[in-house]
C-alpha cells in the first residue's frame, strides 16, 4: 500500500488527536493555544507533503484514491485555508478556547483531501460526507447565537436533501454500468454512448455538487448559512469548502462524464451564466457585509464554472488558478469582517464608516481583497479570471467569456460601494473615529500572509499558474 498518497491525511488525523488530547487536559485560560497549535501544526503538515509527496498518478488503496499533481495541489490548498482559519478563529468569542472547534474543522479537512484524491464512487461519498457533517455542526456552533443555529439547522437540512439525490445518483452509475472505479466508470459510458437514464445520473450528480460549489439552482443555502455561522467558519465554508466541491467535480466531469461531454457542457454554460448573473445582481442591494460576500461567492462560482465549459487543459489549469486566488482573497474578505465585527459588534457595511481612520492597515487590507474580488490588475482576480476568459475564447466559448466580462464589471460596483463606505464616509459618532481599532496578533499574521499572497501570485503568476497547468494534465 503506498501511504504516501494519504500522508497529510494521516498527519492531520494525529494533529487532531493531539488537539483533542490537550483540550482534555489543559485548563480554560491555556486553551487559546490551541489555535497556535492547530495552525503551526498545519503549516508543519503543508511543508512535509509538500516536500514528501510524490505524485506519480498512480492509484492506492485498491484504486480508491489516485495520488496525483491534483490532489496534491487542492490539498496543499485545503490545508493553508484551515491554518488561516485557526488563526482567524482565535480571539473570535465562542470559537477560541473550543478544541472541538478545531477537532471538527480538521476532520473536515480530512474529508476534503480525500475528495480530491477519489477515485471511486464509494471513496468520493464517504469523503463528502465527512466533510460535510463537521461542517453542519460548526455552522451552527455558537448555540446562544439563534441565526447560528439556524444557520446549521439550514444547512443540514438542505445538505442532507441534496447528499441523497447525489447518492442516488451514484447507485444509478453503478446501475447501469456494474462498477464504482472511476476509470473503468468512463471506459463503459463511452462504449455505450450516451441515453436517457445516464443524462439522469448526470442531473442527479451535478444537483449534490452544484449545491457544494452553490450554483443556481442551488444556492439558495448561501445567503443564510454564511450571515448565521460563526465569521471564520463562513470564511472556511465560502473558500476552502467550495475549492473542494470543484475538485470532485473536475474528477467527475473530465474523467467519468467525459465521453457525454457534448451533452453536458452547455447544460453548465446556462448555469454558469445564472450563478454570476444572480450572485452579482443580487449583491448590489445587500446592506449586510457577509450576505454580499455570499452573493459574490456564488457569482465566483459562475466564472470557475466557465474553466470547466471550455473542456481544454487551459480551462482546467484555469480553473485551479482561479481557486488558488479565490481562497487567499476570499479568506482576506472575510479575515476582515472578522477583525471589525469582534470590536464594532455588526456586520452591517454601514458599520464600516470610519474605517480607515480607525484602523489604516487593515482598511488597505480590505482594498487589497476587495478590488482583487472585482478582479483590478495586478493583483491575483484579474489574472485569474483573465484566464479563464481566455480558455473560454480558445474553445469557442466567445458569448461566455463576455457574458463574464459583463458580469464582472457589475461586480465592480458594489465591491466599491463598501469600499466608498470605508475610506470617505465618516462614522457617525465622530469620537470612535479617535479610537484605534485593536488588531490581535493572530490576525494580524492571517491577514498579512493572505496580503501578500494576493500580491505575490498575482504579480508573479507564471510559476502558480504552471504549477496549476501540471495539475491539469493529468486529466488529460
Amino acid at each position: 500500500m503506498n501511504f504516501l498518497a494519504i500522508l497529510p491525511e494521516l498527519l492531520i488525523l494525529v494533529l487532531a488527536g493531539f488537539v483533542l488530547a490537550l483540550d482534555a487536559v489543559w485548563p480554560d485560560e491555556k486553551r487559546r493555544t490551541l489555535g497556535w497549535l492547530t495552525a503551526g501544526g498545519l503549516a508543519a503538515v503543508f511543508a512535509v507533503s509538500l516536500l514528501v509527496g510524490t505524485p506519480d498518478g498512480s492509484t492506492a488503496f485498491s484504486g480508491m484514491v489516485r495520488n496525483d499533481w491534483m490532489a496534491l495541489t487542492f490539498k496543499l490548498l485545503f490545508i493553508f485555508g484551515a491554518a488561516i482559519t485557526a488563526l482567524f478563529a482565535m480571539d473570535f468569542d465562542g470559537l477560541s478556547k473550543r478544541g472541538e472547534f478545531y477537532v471538527l474543522m480538521l476532520v473536515s479537512l480530512v474529508g476534503m483531501n480525500l475528495m480530491a484524491s477519489a477515485n471511486n464512487l464509494i471513496m468520493a461519498y464517504i469523503a463528502i460526507e465527512t466533510t460535510s457533517i463537521p461542517l453542519y455542526i460548526l455552522a451552527g456552533f455558537l448555540r446562544a447565537d439563534v441565526k447560528s443555529t439556524e444557520s446549521g439547522f439550514k444547512y443540514l437540512i438542505f445538505g442532507s436533501a441534496t447528499s441523497g439525490i447525489m447518492l442516488y445518483g451514484f447507485s444509478l452509475l453503478f446501475g447501469f454500468t456494474g462498477t464504482t472505479d472511476f476509470t473503468e466508470l468512463a471506459n463503459s459510458i463511452a462504449a455505450n454512448g450516451p441515453s436517457v437514464p445516464m443524462m439522469g445520473a448526470l442531473v442527479l450528480v451535478l444537483v449534490g455538487l452544484g449545491f457544494k460549489i452553490s450554483a443556481v439552482p442551488f444556492h439558495f443555502w448561501a445567503p443564510d448559512v454564511y450571515e448565521g455561522a460563526p465569521t471564520p467558519v463562513a470564511g472556511f465554508l465560502s473558500t476552502a469548502s467550495k475549492a473542494a466541491g470543484f475538485a470532485i467535480l473536475l474528477r467527475f466531469l473530465m474523467l467519468i462524464f467525459a465521453p457525454l461531454a457534448s451533452n453536458w457542457t452547455l447544460i453548465l454554460a446556462v448555469i454558469s451564466v445564472a450563478t454570476m448573473t444572480l450572485g452579482n445582481l443580487i449583491s448590489l442591494a445587500q446592506k449586510n457585509i457577509k450576505r454580499l460576500l455570499a452573493y459574490s461567492s456564488i457569482a465566483h462560482a459562475g466564472y470557475i464554472l466557465i474553466g470547466l465549459v471550455a473542456l481544454n487543459q487551459l480551462g482546467v489549469g484555469a480553473v485551479v488558478f482561479y481557486l488558488v486566488g479565490y481562497l487567499l482573497t476570499n479568506l482576506a474578505a472575510f479575515g476582515s469582517v472578522v477583525i471589525v465585527s469582534r470590536v464594532i459588534g455588526s456586520d452591517e457595511i454601514s458599520a464600516y464608516a470610519g474605517l480607515s481612520r480607525r484602523a489604516p492597515y487593515l482598511a488597505m487590507a480590505m482594498l487589497v481583497a476587495f478590488l482583487s474580488l472585482a478582479g483590478m490588475p495586478p493583483l491575483v482576480g484579474f489574472v485569474a479570471k483573465v484566464f479563464v476568459f481566455a480558455a473560454a475564447v480558445k474553445a469557442d466559448w466567445i458569448w461566455l467569456a463576455v457574458v463574464g466580462v459583463l458580469n464582472s464589471i457589475i461586480g465592480l460596483y458594489y465591491y466599491l460601494n463598501v469600499l466608498k463606505v470605508v475610506f470617505l464616509f465618516r462614522a457617525p459618532n465622530l469620537e470612535d473615529e479617535s479610537k484605534p481599532l485593536p488588531v490581535s496578533r493572530p490576525h494580524a499574521i492571517a491577514l498579512g500572509v493572505l496580503i501578500f499572497g494576493i500580491l505575490l501570485v498575482g504579480i508573479l503568476f507564471t510559476p502558480w499558474f504552471d504549477w496549476s497547468m501540471q495539475a491539469a494534465a493529468g486529466l488529460f
